[in-house]
């Protein structure tokens, strides 16, 4: 096989090789039973943790019993030092109150709204590796999260103005790639002031970040100025039981929290797309012919994204085989009866992302890539909570039709213009960093598929 797959643990690891591996790699220290078992019960550090692998445990974890859940303090501990107290990391009234104001700014028709920046975004990277030399080496991963983040700064706060693109990204990633150890501290009850390898490059990003934002959200305020943009929906959103608004620090926890994690997931699903799609060029083939057969061998324009299903079946068994999230964190705070278990107060529920979607009880061949497994009889036919890139339940992830309707536009642009190569044997690492990133970064050759002012 070409696509990469994380190896579990081959039995029991000891104290420090589980500490080791978690800040290398989290998903290395997961036990093979989680693969194939619906629920499996570890110890570490005195803490019990039982890993939710059964779309039946998952559906009473997330769904049906979510009001006996909080986030884990690890995630918390790793995630709010930048997202202050916004929809991913607030609890409670709190998380409540920030999920109605936001809910109908991420409705069908205000995502479509935002498709001609998505569109503008898509193009102004064809049209840059259009004019490469042929066989130019990128690393693709770079390239998808420069153009999502543009899209974000478009759509959310109307334009990059002043912001510094580049040290905006390089903010996110030094941020991102620190969770590992706060994680691993976490589990060893050490105090938030520990220092760690790259604790101040983390924090000069966050402060960075979380300054930018913040300005911008207070200049708004003050100008009165309004734009089609997720800035100006948030100022003006009320909460539809009290009439209720987000206060500036609110806004700006949940600007962080879709900047951050809003681009960086899809980029992630648009990079793993477009390695498996060298991987397998009968595929590729096939979303050129829909893609030629929608447009009409034209532009690619807004009312022709909603009909590119097969491109969506493509994207959606990408994120089955990469999750861009592949791990969900949830604390019990009482008393839950888990399929034959019962957790007590303080058990975490981890529900390995990964893992579930490689079982084969629920996946058959798991690692092979078949968009197929993604029509609608396919899909009716599985366990609801088999697949779940953006999560489940009341927390299931806000943006998740912003992401596949911009996924689905940029492939729907860059495909008819341009190919990228993997080199022959290239395998790539899945890294686990909060979201799911190829370790090498994922270098790839681009070559001119037809000239673009045909597309």
């Amino acid at each position: 096989m070409s696509e990469a797959a994380i190896l579990p643990a081959p039995g029991p690891l000891a104290t420090l090789r589980i500490l080791r591996r978690t800040v290398r790699n989290p998903i290395e220290s997961w036990p093979a039973a989680i693969y194939t078992s619906p629920m499996v019960r570890s110890r570490f550090l005195g803490q019990t943790t039982w890993f939710v692998s059964g779309p039946d445990e998952v559906q009473t974890v997330l769904v049906d019993r979510a009001e006996a859940f909080v986030k884990a303090d690890a995630m918390r501990r790793g995630l709010e030092p930048a997202l202050g107290q916004g929809i991913l990391t607030a609890e409670g009234a709190r998380w409540r109150l920030q999920r109605r104001i936001a809910a109908p700014v991420f409705r069908p028709s205000h995502v479509n709204d935002f498709l001609p920046a998505m569109l503008t975004a898509a193009r102004a990277l064809r049209d840059r590796w259009v004019a490469l030399p042929a066989g130019t080496e990128l690393d693709v991963a770079s390239e998808m999260m420069h153009v999502t983040f543009e899209i974000i700064l478009e759509t959310m706060l109307s334009g990059r103005g002043d912001i510094d693109v580049a040290r905006c990204e390089r903010s996110i990633r030094d941020f991102l790639e620190s969770t590992s150890w706060a994680i691993v501290l976490s589990a060893l009850r050490a105090p938030g002031w520990v220092p760690f390898p790259g604790k101040y490059r983390a924090g000069a990003g966050r402060d960075y970040l979380r300054a930018m934002t913040f300005a911008r959200v207070q200049e708004r305020r003050r100008t009165g100025e309004r734009h089609d943009d997720l800035l100006s929906l948030m100022l003006d959103a009320r909460d539809p039981e009290t009439g209720e608004a987000l206060n500036d620090t609110e806004i700006t926890d949940n600007l962080l929290t879709f900047i951050g994690a809003g681009h960086e997931t899809t980029a992630l699903a648009l990079t793993w797309t477009l390695f498996l799609l060298s991987q397998h060029p009968e595929i590729e083939t096939r979303m050129l012919a829909e893609i030629d057969a929608v447009t009409g061998g034209g532009a690619l324009r807004s009312e022709h994204v909603e009909a590119l299903g097969y491109v969506r079946q493509v994207v959606m068994e990408s994120m089955r085989i990469y999750p861009p999230v592949a791990m969900v964190v949830r604390t019990a705070t009482e008393r839950v009866r888990v399929g034959g278990n019962e957790l007590a107060p303080g058990d975490n529920a981890f529900v390995p992302i990964y893992a579930i979607h490689r079982n084969p009880t629920l996946w058959p061949e798991p690692e092979r890539f078949d968009p197929g497994r993604f029509t609608a009889d396919q899909v009716r036919a599985r366990h609801r909570w088999a697949y779940l890139p953006f999560g489940a339940g009341p927390r299931i992830c806000i943006g998740m039709g912003f992401a596949l309707v911009e996924a689905v536009a940029i492939l729907g642009v860059l495909l008819p213009a341009v190919r990228a190569e993997a080199q022959r044997g290239f395998v790539p690492t899945p890294k686990l960093r909060v979201t799911m990133r190829p370790a090498e970064g994922m270098m790839m050759q681009i070559y001119r598929r037809r000239p673009s002012t045909t597309i």
